[in-house]
């Protein structure tokens, strides 16, 4: 048997054109019907199951709130745990304020160059500290003022024993002269200084106050020779 093909080749390209086309639309209705299957189970769930959800917790969350709110001194227990969390972060940062009283006690001169406090106020956040006091002459105040100028303070860590100068910019103001409680004309005075942060660091061990020489501190002891001072020669008799 003899098959004759009729169809020209150009009827044929078309023919084959034509099913490339029915297929390409086919593969878009597909993939369209597939998208748009995406977009409504989407829609569903943004519309449909977010907004019960949000419902759900909102009614959650009102619910809570009211139990919350029908708490007697709510605001106050909320506070008081705010506190309980900061307290070890305080622990560790407080400053060792109580050896202000070593440190005034060992920066007073002896007598008769000792003074007297008014007032003792220490600012943490420039480390100034300020003294308000008294004593019996400018040449005592000298001394006080010098006495804390060969201050120093020692303390332990893991190096063993530091050391380091108690005082700097050490400032000495409103000097006059008044009387106490007691009749004694005092000289009055405000000294300031910036306080070493050894001090009162918590990470400073047994830290303490020293003085050079002791205590003594005066141009009479440190740096003049006491063999200069002799007692007034008598006068002569008869002249």
């Amino acid at each position: 048997m003899i098959e004759v093909n009729l169809i020209p080749d150009v009827k044929q390209e078309l023919l084959k054109a034509q099913r490339d086309r029915k297929l390409v639309i086919s593969i878009s209705i597909l993939v369209g019907i597939a998208m748009l299957s995406v977009v409504a189970v989407l829609a569903t769930y943004t519309f449909g199951v977010q907004t019960v959800y949000s419902s759900v917790q909102d009614a959650n969350i009102a619910s809570e709130s009211k139990k919350l709110n029908e708490v007697e001194d709510l605001s106050k227990i909320l506070t008081i745990q705010n506190q309980l969390t900061k307290i070890s972060s305080i622990h560790d940062n407080k400053q060792m304020n109580s050896r202000i009283f070593d440190m005034i006690y060992k920066i007073n001169p002896p007598a008769p160059s000792n003074v007297q406090y008014s007032s003792v106020t220490y600012s943490v956040e420039n480390r100034e500290m300020r003294i308000e006091g008294q004593t019996s002459t400018f040449p005592a105040l000298e001394t006080f003022r010098k006495t804390i100028e060969n201050a120093n303070v020692r303390w332990m860590d893991d190096n063993g024993e530091q050391l380091s100068k108690l005082a700097d910019k050490i400032s000495i103001s409103e000097t006059s002269y008044g009387v106490d409680t007691s009749g004694v004309t005092v000289l009055r005075f405000i000294i300031t200084f910036e306080c070493a942060e050894e001090l009162f660091s918590p990470l400073s061990k047994n830290a303490s106050v020293s003085i050079l020489g002791a205590g003594n501190v005066t141009d009479s002891y440190t740096g003049i020779p006491r063999s200069i001072f002799v007692d007034k020669a008598s006068d002569l008799g008869g002249q």
